[in-house]
């Protein structure tokens, strides 16, 4: 006995396939003929009026900065030139003022000179009272510039102001104490310009039995 097979289903074919379906219903293509330049014209319009007027007004103001950047600078390189000037003048004549002042001395030393050139006999006091006061005179305009005297006589030993060339044995005082000025010392008010000249005392050695 034979078995019948049964039949296979039978197989349809389909239609034509459909139309691709565009984004929101577009067909292919509409958004790039959209998207392509309309074609107008997008070059600059030219300047009007009112922007040339702009530019000629910026001109003018540029130019006239521009002159007076060129006479600012010629001052500026004036002025350090009258300023070297100025220093040059001050070091070349910085005595002058002293030198003023030393001028009456010299007037009144001449005087004297003369004065003692044609003096009789007996006029040494009023010579001697003449020359006391030009000392007193001269000493006056070094004071008034500045300067100092430096007076060791009596006191204790100062190496930043004293100078000391010999020792002296005493009991007298007490030991790097000065005995006796030799010369004078002189200072610029607080600057040193020479040390006075001193002995100062030393201790005595003792003496061998």
């Amino acid at each position: 006995m034979k078995t019948e097979k049964p039949d296979a289903p039978e197989m349809r074919i389909p239609d034509a396939t459909p139309e691709a379906s565009t984004p929101h219903g577009n067909v292919p293509g509409q958004d790039i003929a959209e998207a392509a330049p309309s074609g107008e014209d997008t070059a600059g319009t030219p300047p009007g009026p009112e922007d040339i007027a702009l530019l000629k007004a910026q001109a003018t103001k540029g130019k006239e900065h521009w002159e007076m950047l060129l006479r600012t600078t010629a001052d500026f390189d004036n002025f350090k030139k009258r300023a070297a000037r100025e220093r040059q003048d001050a070091i070349k004549y910085a005595n002058e003022a002293l030198l003023q002042k030393l001028v009456p001395v010299l007037d009144n030393f001449d005087m004297a000179v003369s004065a003692a050139a044609t003096a009789k006999e007996g006029t040494g006091q009023s010579m001697q009272t003449g020359v006391n006061m030009i000392l007193s005179q001269f000493r006056n305009a070094l004071a008034e510039a500045g300067l100092e005297e430096i007076d060791a006589t009596g006191k204790a030993f100062d190496p930043n102001f004293h100078e000391a060339v010999s020792q002296q044995d005493t009991t007298a005082v007490p030991e790097g104490q000065v005995v006796q000025q030799l010369r004078k010392g002189y200072k610029l008010r607080d600057r040193l310009l020479r040390p006075a000249t001193v002995v100062i005392a030393k201790k005595p050695s003792a003496q061998p039995e």
